[in-house]
């Protein structure tokens, strides 16, 4: 019974060591890749922040193009997005391995819509709010790729690219 015992204790000691924050406190990590949008294909880079073993905040700017077609005519658009985020993350809770890093959180940006003057749609610039989860995996301690689903706001729909610690 206390070979079973003292397993437990080393098994569980050993998870929570690597069950450690992705990002720490103090540390920050650069991202950059594509979005999916029923509004062309965004482009972002972004930045997180670690102010808490579990908690970061992030700033992200982005920036699509497209075209629509209204009556025979085709007009050209392009909408940026500054944004800033926080996020909860889910590796000490759940007791996550390093190399993963799972994560839910919330947005609030502008975004500019650039639209031509008689286009007859209605493309308005303003603020959004928005919700987001996602997870990266990291190759290594610096180096990882990320995938983010989100709604509620211009940049809805889901990104995809690569992270870098520094």
């Amino acid at each position: 019974m206390k070979k079973y015992l003292l397993l437990f204790v080393l098994v569980f000691a050993t998870s929570l060591i690597f069950a450690q924050s992705p990002l720490p406190k103090g540390k920050a990590q650069l991202n950059a890749g594509v979005g999916l949008s029923s509004w062309g294909v965004p482009v972002y880079v972004g930045f997180d922040y670690g102010v808490h073993r579990d908690i970061t905040i992030g700033a992200e700017v982005s920036f699509r193009s497209y075209h629509d077609d209204w009556d025979n005519d085709r007009y050209n658009h392009s909408v940026i997005g500054i944004s800033g985020n926080a996020n909860y993350h889910f590796n000490s809770l759940l007791h996550i391995p390093t190399n993963w890093d799972f994560y839910a959180g919330l947005n609030l940006g502008f975004y500019a819509w650039k639209s031509p003057d008689n286009y007859p749609g209605s493309h308005t610039s303003g603020i959004g709010l928005g919700a987001q989860i996602g997870g990266r995996y990291y190759f290594t301690n610096r180096f990882g790729v990320n995938l983010e689903l989100g709604g509620g706001n211009a940049f809805s729909g889901g990104k995809f690219g690569i992270t870098l610690k520094f």
